[in-house]
């Protein structure tokens, strides 16, 4: 059965897509706030995302944001009363993948929903990620830094996952435990140091050039040291 997260604030809205999405054998999880709907959308499997433009917490566009910066390619459908052309374009640049005005066809929203899920389903997954002299196999579950094997624990190979999926970027440590662990950031523990110093014991062998950065202040990153 497929899977959809409905972010959305004003019960009788959330319950009619519930419903009607439901019609349509597909399972539906609500959160009524958006600090709540960031967490599950980058912590959890979804097939599809439904998104209120406006809501309490953490507003959908800086959701949206978010989640693509993170790499979560989870399509989002952006649902919002405002209807300008203006918000319409903010909302697909952000990262949304369809865009409804409220108010809406219940039997229209299920369908652009189906669309947005077929369409991720034709798309041919990354079976292997490469930064550099290292690779990362998403099937076999293997990475290897120049020819030589890792033997990763199944976090560290979360972590460097995530990592490679965003190479050259910078990942904060609130983006990196909310992903990887799936759960609020706490600034007061050392789990992600913890971590990210053995993934680099590992990674980055003496006499090799160096791929996982600090940024001080900021949080991580991995590049190709050339």
């Amino acid at each position: 059965m497929s899977k959809v997260l409905t972010i959305e604030d004003d019960e009788v809205t959330a319950r009619e897509i519930i419903a009607e999405l439901g019609a349509h054998g597909i399972e539906v999880d609500w959160v009524d706030n958006g600090r709540d709907g960031l967490v599950k959308a980058v912590g959890a499997h979804y097939d599809a995302v439904t998104l209120d433009r406006m809501l309490p917490g953490l507003d959908g566009l800086a959701i949206v944001t978010t989640m693509r910066q993170v790499g979560i390619e989870t399509p989002v459908l952006m649902i919002s009363a405002l209807s300008d052309v203006d918000e319409r374009v903010r909302g697909l640049r952000a990262g949304g993948d369809d865009y409804m005005t409220k108010p809406f066809a219940p039997d229209e929203m299920a369908a652009r929903v189906e669309v947005l899920m077929r369409r991720r389903r034709s798309a041919a997954p990354a079976t292997e990620l490469r930064v550099g002299d290292l690779e990362l196999n998403l099937m076999t579950r293997t990475a290897r830094r120049a020819g030589h094997e890792l033997e990763l624990l199944p976090t560290e190979f979360r972590l460097l996952e995530f990592m490679m999926r965003n190479s050259g970027q910078v990942l904060t440590r609130m983006m990196i435990f909310e992903t990887v662990w799936g759960f609020h950031f706490d600034p007061g523990t050392n789990l992600i140091d913890v971590h990210i110093g053995r993934l680099r014991k590992k990674v980055d062998h003496p006499g090799l050039p160096p791929l996982i950065r600090t940024v001080r202040g900021s949080g991580y990153m991995i590049a190709d040291a050339g």
